[in-house]
């Protein structure tokens, strides 16, 4: 599988984005998929993982901001951002796992396969 990004831009501080990620097949049928970021400087962390029932899990720092969703039929996963905030400027990337989907985790660890990432910049 090959995953693409794309939405991020440069917005003011409350602002609204939504990033997209193409993905080509995915032939497994149990599997889950997520948004990562990376600041300048800091680790890779997890955003929002979603699974193929639709289940969904958030980082504390974006729960009630941030949506993950799916478009099954046209193989995209979204990320629908509002009240954006300076702290959230980073590097956004979009992942996919099969195996490891049993963790249920945010740790990029779990994640094989990535997207070359869009960038996002919130100014305030």
């Amino acid at each position: 599988v090959q995953l693409v990004e794309s939405g991020g831009d440069s917005v003011q501080s409350g602002g609204s984005l939504r990033l997209e990620c193409a993905a080509s097949k995915y032939t497994y049928v149990n599997y889950c998929m997520g948004w990562f970021r990376q600041a300048p400087g800091k680790g890779r962390e997890g955003v929002a993982i979603i699974n193929n029932l639709g289940n969904t899990k958030y980082s504390d720092s974006v729960k009630g901001r941030f949506t993950i969703s799916q478009d099954n039929a046209k193989n995209t996963l979204y990320l629908q951002m509002n009240s954006l905030k300076p702290e959230d400027t980073a590097m956004y990337y979009c992942a996919a796992e099969a195996q490891l989907c049993q963790y249920w985790s945010l740790n990029p660890d779990f994640f094989a396969v990535w997207g070359p990432g869009t960038q996002v910049t919130v100014s305030s």
